[in-house]
């Protein structure tokens, strides 16, 4: 028999979240502290699988990391005293640990190999593995380095110029990771801006690089040093919070702590586009991060167009956005967002599939998908989220306007990127 989440429909959401940890800033403080020289202390650390799986390789190559529930303590001792692992490094679900540690192993001196679980076995590695030889890597894996498992003999490395044929933060930030421990200058080119939480937190840690544009430029052979950052919330994890208040009826949610960097707000220019009551307040900044508190009311909704350089900018929230467009007035388009189908599933298919079994009407499309809003209400039924966190998130929000009783196989993926969210939903339910 297999194990689901029942989660049944809502009269209202009211109350106030503190969405957990930034799980792109938490997999890059793990990262820059154990390759930087002094103590990092890293507050309000995302306590998820994928975060985690960040925290177990990095002690499989001899740093000292030191977990205090969600404060992380990583002696460092500089790139140069990572050690040679002893066993396999197996980055779990975790598809920026496996991009980004990649850059990193490309420029030490020894021999490493890397795993993952079956739907990282899926996912594409050549648009890394592709530039790090360039520079000067000795990769090999599965099919010559496309999948896992990859092994990689580290050696010295050179700086190029690659011009990315993808916007992506973990293609542009595993070059960049080896550019900063190779000879020479490195620089990324990328069609359009992904987001750069790499480049503010090599700042943090006294890092030297320069940004034109589209164009990111780092120095060779650098030496960071220890700091301290304050992780803001996820704006992805917000994200089903601000589609929830926007979509079930009589509701009011706040959002606390909340990350807005510029790279990652797609997910609220589209609310605002769209007609959501949506306000930001309270904004300051932490570590070059921008954070607020953001409150979202019962909206009326229009179906708008979604394409282009948005698309990098919420790329992890297309999930919810589809759900947002069932329910708002007229046609949702999305476009240019063939990347889904490379995420945790193809999140293309998966979202049609699933949202087309509890009543929505939505159709795929090569790069993304069509939306035809108010057609007809949802209806709880079994739904999967064929092991994907972001997907087993947008149907238990899908549940709440859902008439009857909704079932969610696969659930337990969930906790992912978001440990926590079925008690956070269980707060404001009413």
């Amino acid at each position: 028999m297999k194990v689901h989440k029942k989660v049944t429909s809502v009269s209202s959401l009211n109350g106030t979240i503190t969405v957990p940890g930034d799980k792109s800033i938490s997999h890059r403080a793990i990262m820059f502290g154990s390759i930087s020289i002094g103590k990092t202390i890293v507050r309000n650390f995302l306590l998820g699988e994928d975060c985690l799986s960040t925290i177990d390789c990095f002690r499989k190559l001899g740093v000292e990391i030191i977990q205090k529930e969600d404060e992380i303590e990583i002696i460092g001792k500089g790139f140069n005293a990572l050690k040679e692992p002893c066993q396999i490094l197996d980055v779990g679900n975790s598809g920026t640990t496996a991009r980004l540690i990649l850059g990193l192993l490309s420029a030490s001196n020894f021999y490493s190999c890397l795993v993952g679980d079956e739907s990282i076995a899926k996912r594409p590695m050549k648009r890394v593995t592709e530039p790090l030889r360039k520079m000067g890597a000795t990769i090999d894996g599965r099919e010559n380095g496309k999948f896992t498992p990859i092994t990689v003999r580290g050696g010295t490395l050179s700086g190029i110029t690659y011009p990315s044929p993808v916007a992506s933060a973990q293609v542009k930030s595993s070059i960049l990771l080896a550019g900063i421990h190779s000879t020479g200058t490195t620089t990324v080119i990328e069609p359009n801006k992904s987001r750069d939480h790499t480049e503010r937190m090599l700042k943090a840690f006294g890092g030297n690089l320069s940004i034109d544009g589209l164009k990111v430029t780092v120095a060779g052979n650098q030496n960071l040093i220890g700091t301290e950052i304050q992780v803001p919330g996820d704006i992805s994890s917000a994200a089903f919070f601000l589609v929830a208040g926007a979509i079930v009826p009589n509701s009011s949610i706040l959002l606390k702590d909340v990350g807005i960097n510029p790279t990652r707000t797609g997910i609220i220019d589209v609310l605002i586009n769209m007609g959501a009551s949506i306000s930001i307040f309270n904004e300051r900044v932490k570590n070059s991060e921008p954070i607020a508190d953001i409150r979202v009311e019962t909206s009326s909704l229009n179906g708008i167009e979604i394409s282009g350089e948005l698309i990098p900018r919420l790329i992890d929230e297309i999930p919810i956005i589809a759900l947002l467009a069932t329910q708002a007035k007229g046609i949702t388009t999305i476009k240019d967002a063939a990347e889904l189908k490379v995420k945790e599933t193809n999140r293309i298919d998966t979202v049609v599939k699933e949202l087309s079994k509890m009543g929505a009407h939505i159709k795929a499309t090569d790069d993304g998908m069509v939306i035809y809003g108010q057609e007809s209400d949802l209806k709880g039924t079994v739904v999967n989220s064929h092991g994907d966190h972001r997907i087993g998130m947008m149907l238990a929000i899908a549940a709440c306007i859902s008439k009857g009783e909704t079932h969610i196989e696969n659930y337990e993926a969930i906790s992912v990127s978001y440990p926590m969210f079925f008690e956070h939903l269980d707060h404001i339910r009413q």
